[in-house]
């Protein structure tokens, strides 16, 4: 068997689909195309997963796999090799050749040995649904309220339309497939983001997942939006916090100061004698979701300039000669 697909998402035979499908996702975001490049070892270990994830997250197809790999490892290490002899023509045809030779490199394609034991049946063989595909994108906290379009690019494999995944055609190597049993590709998808959307809310593309097999429905594409936060602004539920410096002689005399921000330049009033992190609520200028509008909300930081001019450094001189208290009285209890 060339591919221990418990191996390549770091797996055990025992653990849940939970477990399978949690590896999987962790895995697919560290190789994803779009992350890791779109070099051939990206593209090759990302179909890989791909693959493992489709059979082991599928119960027919995972209790198929595990049958065939308990085979595989009686028939590498030579043991019971009789009991092995009449599970089909070809079983008993491997068995043969590796008892005669164990030095002989085994090589099995349980896929292969699958599809040829099916063949006779192929025509009433039960439909399977597609699996589900799972991907992000990463939209500004501007996009998420003002709403956006992206594009992603997603690795799809499908069967093979002319071999439908036996790999052989009429004796012969499949020439539609090369023998691969499947066609990969590459397909991009412009995704619409509403405005007002939250973080991790899903959007759900109908049949854009992995493609049915023998007539069954294909899965459904499910994309999570992950709003990256700033620096100077966050979100808070339908609520834009947005941090802003004032310089300490506008907080001392108050004045009128011009914002820009999301959703476009307010005009801002400062009070005198504004402190350090003092709060402003703009309402009505936050997210706006269904019938329900959050609100912006300004934080104060006072901030000196850097690179003063000796005028400046001069006047602050003269401020604390003249200055009337000193601030750090309280705190030492005087």
């Amino acid at each position: 068997m060339d591919k221990d697909y418990y191996k390549i998402l770091g797996v055990n035979e025992s653990d849940s689909t939970e477990q399978i499908k949690f590896a999987y996702r962790k895995l697919a975001r560290k190789w994803h195309p779009d992350i890791a490049g779109n070099s051939a070892e990206v593209l090759s270990k990302f179909k890989k997963l791909n693959e493992a994830y489709s059979v082991l997250s599928n119960k027919v197809k995972k209790s198929e796999y595990d049958r065939m790999r308990t085979f595989y490892n009686y028939a590498k290490s030579g043991s019971k090799a009789e009991e092995t002899r009449n599970y089909n023509s070809k079983s008993e045809h491997i068995t043969k050749t590796s008892s005669s030779n164990p030095q002989k490199k085994f090589n099995f394609d349980w896929n292969e040995f699958i599809n040829n034991k099916n063949n006779k049946s192929e025509k009433k063989a039960t439909p399977i649904n597609g699996d589900n595909i799972y991907t992000e994108v990463e939209i500004s906290i501007q996009e998420a309220i003002t709403g956006t379009e992206k594009v992603i690019n997603i690795l799809q494999t499908s069967l093979c339309p002319k071999c439908e995944g036996r790999k052989f055609v009429n004796g012969g190597l499949c020439k539609c497939c090369n023998g691969k049993g499947e066609n990969t590709s590459h397909k991009k998808f412009s995704i619409k983001i509403p405005a007002g959307i939250k973080d991790c809310s899903k959007i759900r593309l109908h049949g854009e997942g992995g493609i049915g097999q023998h007539g069954g429905q294909n899965g459904d594409l499910y994309v999570t939006v992950r709003i990256k936060e700033e620096n100077d602004c966050q979100l808070e539920g339908l609520n834009v916090i947005k941090k802003v410096p004032i310089t300490p002689y506008e907080a001392v005399l108050g004045g009128i100061i011009e914002i820009n921000s999301i959703g476009g330049n307010f005009s801002v009033k400062i009070a005198p004698n504004t402190q350090n992190g003092q709060k402003i609520r703009l309402s009505g200028c936050g997210i706006v979701q269904n019938d329900k509008i959050g609100d912006m909300i300004i934080i104060l930081e006072i901030k000196i300039p850097k690179n003063l001019t000796n005028e400046e450094v001069n006047l602050y001189k003269k401020l604390a000669d003249v200055a009337s208290k000193n601030i750090r009285d309280n705190v030492y209890g005087r």
